[in-house]
């Protein structure tokens, strides 16, 4: 009997069962984990040549990061699966300084890995070569998997601002101990920081910032969006992110300036192309409109 490590797809997995979750572990949260985590996320940084490098033009690797994100969305994939895909890209290319013959086989082996990494139900390697409509075999996409697991010496594990943001979560919903719509506040408060988190990993602006200073950052957009808070609290919050992710206060108020900053931005080009969509022929060529559908 042969035994074998290599991780295999079963055919026509069903992913649009929600996935099953292990419950919230008190114990696996606070100070010492989030000072592991600390402790360990400058390891998975890309270096300062790539970063230097990507700031000069950024178009191509930010509409990789899309790219990558519509596969995730496409394949209904956990919200910690596209932000360690990216990482995994980025330190990739931090590593080699050069993009193959096909980008979108290496985003599309990023995502396979940190499917795997993440997922009990993972994405299908068949799945991620029809969102890319056959731009790659699916053997060259297996190829690629083993060329970015033997690059990045199979450390893949990485560190991303996803990893922080339920530990930050439970300091301000101890903030807010006692009052009675604290669960709806801490669930929109999810929904909202995993969105900038999203919206700053394909921002090559925040290329090298520490996950944590994203994280907290992207809470603090949060909390300063929802309006719920009063100013004291508010400013209670802040210093409490501050101190988490081991930062000075105004180094996170600048973090979360740049990224309030950058959602105005992205904002205004979506008003901008709805706008110079109204101008063209409105004739839909499928059942639905695609621009009916917001994403």
């Amino acid at each position: 009997m042969s035994v074998s490590l290599w991780c295999e797809e079963e055919e026509g997995q069903d992913r649009t069962q929600s996935s099953v979750r292990a419950p919230w572990d008190p114990s696996a949260s606070g100070l010492r984990v989030i000072q592991r985590l600390l402790q360990s996320e400058e390891r998975y940084l890309p270096s300062a040549l790539y970063i230097s490098l990507i700031q000069r033009e950024p178009q191509r690797r930010e509409d990789l990061a899309k790219w990558t994100m519509e596969v995730c969305c496409e394949c209904d994939c956990d919200e910690s699966v596209f932000p360690l895909a990216v990482s995994l890209l980025d330190r990739y290319l931090s590593a080699t300084l050069s993009l193959p013959v096909s980008p979108s086989c290496l985003a599309a082996a990023c995502v396979l890995v940190a499917s795997k990494l993440t997922e009990s139900d993972t994405v299908g390697a068949d799945t991620l070569c029809a969102a890319a409509e056959y731009d790659f075999l699916l053997s060259n996409l297996r190829e690629m998997e083993r060329v970015v697991l033997a690059t990045l010496r199979w450390d893949v594990a990485a560190v991303t601002p996803q990893d922080f943001i339920p530990h930050f979560l439970r300091t301000l919903g101890e903030l807010k101990d006692g009052d009675a719509h604290t669960g709806d506040f801490l669930s929109t408060m999810r929904r909202h920081s995993d969105t900038l988190v999203a919206m700053c990993v394909c921002d090559s602006r925040f290329l090298g910032t520490p996950p944590s200073l994203v994280a907290a950052a992207a809470l603090n957009s949060a909390l300063r969006g929802l309006r719920t808070n009063s100013t004291g609290e508010l400013s209670v919050m802040t210093s409490a992110l501050a101190t988490l992710c081991q930062t000075d206060v105004a180094v996170l108020q600048c973090c979360t300036e740049l990224i309030e900053g950058a959602l105005r931005e992205r904002l205004r080009n979506g008003a901008q192309e709805e706008k110079d969509g109204e101008i063209e022929d409105e004739r839909a060529s499928t059942p639905t409109d695609l621009r009916e559908i917001d994403f």
